[in-house]
């Protein structure tokens, strides 16, 4: 009787996670002019460093409140740069210059309602001013672009959740991956300990995290 074939192990099946291009944009007249230092990037990519294990390759725009520059901006880095997920932060109030709402959804091929409607949810469990805060999630292609608030804590909070709160209040981020699965962008794997992402266990791969630096 031939010996029996020895078990893989998950090291030898797993794949390596492939790169993904994460586009971040801050959106504020005063930040883009030098008027005072963004802080949008930085809470962004600090918050997306620590949550995604993929290897990152970043696509930063600091642009002004103007809607053709906005949707141009995200035109690019979607169709130009080959970003799979877009972030931007400012400019979703009711004020007349607050116009990244609208020119999200002008580029938009259709709407991801459940996204705007969660980071609302969470950011009225602090301030009543939330319901005036009109965020939208969007895909264009196999892209998916997101607007967050302009706060560094408000945009932690909106990705991670309230994992402390009794019961917990899921953060937005949660989903982003399989989202991405299903409009044929790459495979996004999360650190647990800062967003565990959901997916159905059919949907699940057997990954290798790349090493870190």
């Amino acid at each position: 009787m031939a010996p029996s074939a020895t078990p893989r192990t998950m090291t030898e099946t797993a794949a390596p996670l492939a790169p993904v291009r994460i586009g971040l944009v801050s959106i504020s007249d005063r930040a883009s002019a030098g008027v005072y230092a963004d802080q949008g990037l930085p809470a962004l990519r600090e918050w997306l460093a620590r949550a995604v294990r993929n290897p990152v390759e970043w696509e930063q725009r600091l642009i002004a409140d103007d809607a053709p520059t906005i949707s141009a901006t995200l035109r690019e880095l979607v169709d130009d740069a080959g970003c799979a997920l877009v972030l931007t932060t400012g400019g979703t109030g009711p004020a007349p210059r607050d116009v990244t709402p609208e020119a999200t959804l002008a580029v938009a091929e259709r709407e991801m309602p459940g996204f705007g409607e969660q980071m609302r949810q969470i950011s009225l469990r602090f301030v009543p001013t939330a319901i005036l805060s009109r965020q939208v999630g969007v895909i264009r292609g196999q892209a998916l672009i997101l607007n967050l608030p302009g706060q560094p804590k408000a945009i932690a909070e909106t990705l991670q959740g309230l994992p402390a709160l009794v019961p917990p209040v899921p953060g937005i981020f949660a989903a982003v991956p399989y989202c991405i699965d299903l409009i044929g962008g790459p495979y996004l794997e999360t650190d647990p300990a800062v967003c565990e992402a959901f997916r159905p266990k059919s949907a699940r791969r057997a990954v290798q995290a790349a090493p870190q630096s």
